[in-house]
């Protein structure tokens, strides 16, 4: 019997660096009703299962699940808070209506990044307390930059390959209405901004923004009765790789190719790169999408960066990746990036892409990252 759960609606609010007028909860209460107006349900009587992704230290506050009912009508009702991306969640949701305790599922996930004083500390507590946290005062980003040239090393990647993912996809945000940091630049403007951590740059590293957003998850048979623009999960897998960086393979993602195995099998996918239509994956740094393309099997090990640049994954390429500008020209949305790749593939899978539309759209693939220090990472497979 193949998988298959259906997102029958969605939601968002946001999408803006800063959003003063709107707090996190307003947020999630906007994203939630248009989600619900989408799914044509009423949460307080169709769902029976609902998910959040967030985690304290962005949220400022402890035990965050306190603070999660009210807004997505989930007062007295099955609610579990996820720490961890947004993707990770909608498998959670696919595993509670797959057991039976659910036939609909609600997920959220945001971001209120500009709320957040300084991000570089919460994201410096995740890297090991004894032998690295104490003894580094530097951007934590440092991580990121020896990971791309160890990458760049590895694979023979020119330094210019990685420039032209940026310009690529802040290119793509510029026709995005959710893309706040779209931009029409060249690989040379790129190379030259501020250095980050060497040799990544800050236009090579996605920028956060505010946003919700939200999903309706229900059953096969459920889904069939709740309108006609059901989206299908036909694949879905996870994976964390070791917490001890100094155990790393700097050089690839293998938490993504772990989660990807997983994600084809459930889905019986054999021929990733021919099978699929358009592709929404991890950019949270320019590198870090040639990684997720090689370990997704969508480009062969050092052969992403020449692609990139021959225009392959173009919007109007054979196969368009972050068509929709991804974190570094939407922006990025901390555990809702994941659900951010989602809501984009969902878009064009309904031929609701607009400017960004690929043509007869049929199946995709999103992948997540959480984000420096971690190695973990979500996969999951998309169709009509």
């Amino acid at each position: 019997m193949p998988f298959q759960i259906g997102i029958v609606g969605v939601g968002y609010a946001g999408f803006d660096s800063m959003t003063p007028g709107l707090s996190t909860r307003e947020l999630m209460f906007e994203a939630a009703t248009r989600a619900y107006e989408d799914a044509g349900i009423d949460p307080r009587k169709d769902v029976q299962s609902f998910v959040c992704c967030t985690e304290d230290f962005w949220e400022g506050i402890s035990i965050t699940d306190e603070y999660m009912p009210d807004q997505l009508g989930a007062v007295l009702r099955p609610l579990c808070t996820i720490s961890s991306d947004g993707i990770i969640g909608l498998a959670t949701a696919c595993m509670h209506i797959m057991s039976g305790i659910a036939d609909v599922a609600v997920v959220e996930s945001h971001s209120k990044i500009s709320d957040v004083v300084n991000p570089d500390e919460i994201a410096s507590f995740a890297y090991d307390p004894v032998y690295t946290h104490h003894h580094f005062d530097a951007d934590p980003r440092f991580l990121a930059g020896m990971e791309m040239a160890r990458y760049l090393k590895e694979t023979g990647t020119k330094r210019e390959y990685c420039a032209q993912v940026a310009v690529k996809n802040k290119k793509n945000a510029l026709s995005n209405p959710r893309g706040v940091h779209g931009a029409n630049i060249d690989k040379g403007i790129v190379m030259n901004s501020q250095v980050a951590a060497s040799p990544l740059t800050e236009l090579e590293s996605s920028k956060g923004i505010d946003a919700s957003i939200v999903f309706v998850l229900a059953s096969a048979q459920k889904a069939r009765k709740l309108g006609d623009h059901t989206v299908w999960i036909k694949g879905i897998g996870w994976s964390s790789d070791t917490p001890v960086v100094e155990d790393r393979d700097l050089a690839r993602a293998e938490y993504v190719e772990q989660a990807a195995g997983r994600a084809y099998k459930m889905a019986n996918i054999r021929s990733p790169a021919s099978y699929l239509d358009l592709a929404e994956v991890d950019d949270t740094y320019s590198y870090k999408e040639l990684q997720s393309l090689e370990a997704l099997k969508l480009a062969t090990k050092g052969k992403a960066g020449k692609m990139v640049d021959a225009g392959a994954f173009d919007i109007d390429g054979r196969l368009p990746v972050n068509a929709s500008g991804g974190s570094l020209g939407v922006g990025h949305l901390l555990e809702a990036t994941g659900l951010h790749r989602t809501l984009e593939a969902v878009m064009q899978l309904r031929g609701q892409a607009g400017r960004l539309q690929v043509p007869s759209a049929k199946r995709a693939l999103v992948q997540s990252w959480r984000g420096i220090p971690t190695a973990t990472g979500a996969v999951a497979v998309l169709g009509n």
